[in-house]
């Protein structure tokens, strides 16, 4: 297309003039220039300058099955041939939502047979905090308001979202609304201090449990969380953490919400987070990983205790999305569902998390690095000031960015939360893009080191 023949210092003041970015310093942008992305195939990304990298964080953690799937693209075109839109509301539907739904069902956690599409992550949160609070009402239990989430927590960037999420920065720029309450995140590694992983699994949890008591438990609604915090540095809670939230829930009468919208879809080895933790969720939230990224789609899944109350004595939802089960988007996602059927992609993730954590062992003697901790195919990389005391730096996130920029340099993307360099690749990974996804962040990571010695 002629619009593209432009050099990539055009690109960038075009940006610089017309766009405002997500989770952007913008000025700082308009000095550096973006990135700028123009193909992809595989793992591979490649820049305006013709400039190769690796993508280690499937884009935004979605990409599951990889970049160039023209299978993707032939049924959006089907798609968009035969019906390219309809909407959901006043008692119509279509057949690719319908199906979609059906398939999802399947292979959800059991109990999980309702489906209720939107176009992102957040909207699908903002969904369950709109369904949650009908339920109770329907219950009457109208007192039944508050959601209690985590620090560090990440469930979207709409008010209701940010609110859920325990991201502070966010709340100090007028993200806080009422009725959201946040406890300590199951991070072993910054909280844990003397307690070993099963003790501090334990301690974290029962922080759940005090804050009910806090607040009356005939005020809260549900706790959400996603199984393994992805966007908040991918904490990984130890094995005794979920069972006892469970537990605490149960005890409460708490709907317990998980959030799967980066643990969904083969992320943990498993389907889903909750399988991977043998939990039992109530309701759960999908996005990213349901269409690999290739077109906008979320959504709720929704259990029978929830389900019954609103089928049979909800009356109208007030509730929906002009793209709710958009037709196009539902076959992309059966299509992505297939893929990952057909070519095993979760078997696949496991078998090669294997070789990428033995690789990781030589990451993780690093004077930098204090632990490198990971699940299948999602993981980090703490940097600390000291591994032996397990001290942070003080100047939280500069380091993590510095590293992140060498990375970037070395021809690899993986993303940087506080000072933990963060990695979620494309389910269809190899060994050879393990072996060049250590080999560049060992270099990324002396030369972070040199640097900072410097200074």
């Amino acid at each position: 297309m002629a619009i593209l023949n432009r050099t990539t210092k055009q690109w960038q003041e075009i940006d610089s003039a017309h766009q405002l970015h997500p989770f952007t310093d913008f000025k700082s942008l308009a000095e550096e220039g973006s990135i700028i992305i123009s193909k992809a195939n595989g793992v591979h990304l490649t820049n305006s300058d013709g400039k190769q990298l690796l993508d280690a964080m499937s884009g935004l953690w979605c990409v599951n099955i990889g970049y160039g799937r023209k299978s993707m693209a032939e049924v959006a075109y089907e798609q968009m041939q035969e019906l390219p839109y309809y909407n959901s509301f006043f008692k119509t539907t279509t057949v690719p939502s319908i199906e979609l739904a059906r398939q999802l069902a399947e292979i959800t956690p059991k109990d999980l047979n309702y489906a209720f599409f939107s176009s992102s992550g957040s909207e699908a949160n903002d969904t369950v905090v709109r369904m949650v609070k009908r339920y109770w009402d329907l219950k009457n239990q109208p007192s039944k308001k508050t959601f209690i989430s985590r620090e560090y927590a990440y469930h979207g960037s709409t008010m209701i979202g940010v609110s859920l999420g325990g991201m502070t920065g966010m709340h100090d720029q007028g993200g806080l609304l009422p009725g959201f309450s946040h406890i300590m995140p199951p991070y072993w590694y910054k909280y844990g201090e003397n307690m070993n992983q099963e003790e501090f699994g334990l301690y974290a949890a029962n922080k759940l449990e005090e804050r009910i008591i806090e607040l009356g438990a005939e005020n809260v609604a549900a706790f959400i969380g996603e199984p393994i915090q992805g966007a908040g540095g991918v904490i990984i809670p130890p094995d005794s953490y979920w069972p006892r939230i469970q537990e605490i829930c149960k005890k409460y009468d708490i709907l317990l919400v998980v959030d799967e919208v980066i643990c969904g879809f083969g992320r943990t080895g498993n389907w889903f987070g909750s399988d991977t933790y043998n939990i039992k969720p109530d309701i759960i939230t999908m996005a990213k990983g349901i269409s690999s990224g290739y077109i906008p789609l979320s959504g709720i899944m929704v259990g029978s205790r929830v389900s019954d109350v609103m089928i049979n004595e909800g009356g109208e939802f007030y509730h929906g999305y002009t793209y709710s089960g958009h037709p196009v988007a539902c076959a992309v996602a059966i299509e992505n569902l297939k893929i990952i059927k057909e070519e095993n992609l979760i078997e696949n993730s496991s078998k090669i998390s294997v070789y990428l954590e033995n690789r990781m062992q030589e990451v993780s003697e690093h004077p930098l690095v204090g632990e490198v901790r990971m699940k299948s195919l999602i993981g980090a990389v703490e940097l600390v000031e000291d591994k032996n005391t397990r001290k942070m730096f003080e100047d939280t996130g500069t380091v993590g960015s510095i590293c992140r920029d060498y990375c970037i340099q070395n021809g690899l993307v993986m993303r940087a939360v506080r000072d933990g360099m963060i990695f979620c690749p494309p389910l269809i990974f190899t060994k050879d893009n393990v072996d060049e996804l250590v080999d560049k962040l060992k270099k990324s990571l002396d030369q972070t080191h040199s640097h900072i010695s410097k200074s």
